[in-house]
């Protein structure tokens, strides 16, 4: 028999995502969307959120263009917003989102590789 995971309500929702900046609440999804460079960059990015998708075993929609993706995420067999949510939200933004520390051995990407999107 599955386990019984819990849904959060809206508010609870709206409180969980103020430790996600940029992710919000909308139509059932809790969504993000980041900016690229431009399609080589976008295929990096989506196929590091496939990974760690992937890795959780929990899977968002993605909506793909020329420099912009879109990640939407809802846990389909609970009917609604689940721990999981949260956290693969927190893991995608922890990963495509890292850059080297200033000063670092890493010098990272001069350029603007990804960034934070707008809502829409």
């Amino acid at each position: 028999m599955p386990k019984h995971e819990r849904t959060y309500t809206d508010a609870e929702i709206a409180e969980k995502l103020s430790a996600l900046p940029g992710w919000y609440y909308e139509d059932g999804w809790v969504r993000r969307y980041y900016k690229t460079d431009g399609w080589p960059v976008t295929l990096m990015l989506v196929n590091a959120i496939a990974f760690v998708a992937e890795a959780a075993n929990h899977h968002p929609d993605l909506s793909v263009t020329w420099a912009r993706v879109g990640v939407k995420l809802q846990t389909h067999s609970a009917g609604g917003i689940t721990d999981k949510d949260f956290s693969l939200a927190r893991q995608i933004e922890d990963t495509v989102l890292w850059r080297p520390a200033p000063g670092a051995a890493l010098e990272g990407n001069p350029k603007k590789f990804v960034q934070s999107g707008d809502r829409r």
